[in-house]
């Protein structure tokens, strides 16, 4: 799906907040245009990555007083595993499925950030132009969430793909939720674990699998018109999420932007069909003390001559750049979290005052 963001700014999911008013305030200030809905890892156990997005899902237990979460896989698990099929097929079935995807929604004990965005949103009058939605991927839920053995469910083949499944009927249901709000809405898969793809540790995880779970989540993002999108905050095989049909790639441009001229083959095929780039150029950590606009704005456009001397049309680059934070804020003090927002929002200003996008 093409569209050309000319350097449109939005965030990464989590903030450090634990009031959800004040996060919704600084997300639809800072970034009027693309706002995204908060998670609040520091309000509540529930609101943790993998937590966050566990309702639903069959033979899920949460040890809230060991703070941890598994599948328990022992026993009979047919009934609760077609239990849940039969829901899927219903939903998300491409001939006759009703896309209501409500059976795996989020509810408000799990993501306060969200309903009071819906909230919020839904009193503000006209859509936005955009909206943002996120889900954790399938590839970081099923190698860090264990079964009652921990041992990482991914390597459960039945229940890795009730997991991909499930994520992508999360996804659906945000699209629809946050659809009347927006002309757009984008929807992020969050996969900090692509970072490690390749490594020792996950040898046995295969490429070819990685992009057919990948792609489902992208196909569920597409079934209502949204836009799909990536985030890892790592270096990894850019190709992968390319391969998979996502329309944004966002990556840590400011610790890792050289990475993406690595794959000018696929990054070329990416933008030549409308696909853009989330150039996450401002720092989240302490080093964002120590930034401004003119610093950023000028590490950007050095990122953009990299990749333009792999062969890339610079234009190119230019017109289907976004600009975000290199991650998530929710383990940053308060004041860094605003301060990462602003300059988001403000290097995004600047380069679009410079190109006229």
């Amino acid at each position: 799906m093409a569209f050309s963001p000319g350097f449109l700014a939005t965030g990464i999911g989590s903030m450090p907040f634990e009031d959800p008013e004040k996060a919704v305030d600084v997300s639809l200030t800072a970034l009027p245009e693309a706002p995204f809905w908060p998670q609040l890892p520091r309000r509540d156990l529930n609101e943790r990555m993998e937590i966050q997005y566990s309702e639903g899902f069959p033979r899920v237990v949460v040890e809230r007083e060991k703070e941890r979460i598994f599948f328990d896989t022992s026993g009979d698990c047919s009934d609760a595993l077609a239990s849940f099929y039969e829901t899927y097929v219903a939903a998300m079935d491409p001939e006759g499925g009703s896309g209501d995807c409500s059976a795996m929604a989020i509810s408000a004990d799990y993501a306060a950030g969200l309903h009071a965005f819906e909230r919020r949103l839904s009193g503000n009058g006209a859509p936005r132009p955009y909206v943002k939605a996120q889900t954790t991927g399938p590839l970081s839920f099923s190698l860090t969430v264990v079964d009652e053995n921990k041992r990482a469910i991914y390597y459960n083949e039945e229940f890795r793909d009730v997991i991909v499944k499930g994520l992508a009927m999360k996804c659906r249901w945000q699209v629809r939720r946050l659809a009347p709000y927006a002309r757009q809405v984008i929807s992020f898969v969050d996969e900090p674990v692509l970072s490690a793809f390749g490594s020792s540790t996950y040898v046995s995880v295969h490429r070819d699998d990685v992009v057919a779970h990948l792609r489902e989540m992208a196909e569920a993002i597409h079934a209502d018109g949204a836009l799909a999108g990536i985030h890892c905050c790592g270096n990894t095989e850019w190709s992968i999420p390319i391969d998979a049909g996502m329309d944004i790639v966002n990556f840590d441009a400011f610790a890792y932007g050289e990475t993406i001229a690595m794959y000018p083959d696929a990054v070329r095929a990416h933008l030549g069909r409308g696909g853009a780039l989330a150039w996450g150029i401002v720092p989240t950590s302490t080093a964002v003390r120590e930034q401004t606009v003119e610093k950023l704005t000028a590490r950007l456009e050095g990122l953009f001559d990299k990749l333009a001397s792999a062969g890339l049309d610079r234009d190119l680059i230019v017109r289907q750049a976004m600009v975000t934070p290199s991650c998530g804020t929710g383990s940053l003090e308060p004041s860094d979290a605003e301060r990462v927002f602003e300059l988001t929002g403000a290097v995004s200003q600047a380069m679009r005052t410079k190109y006229g996008a």
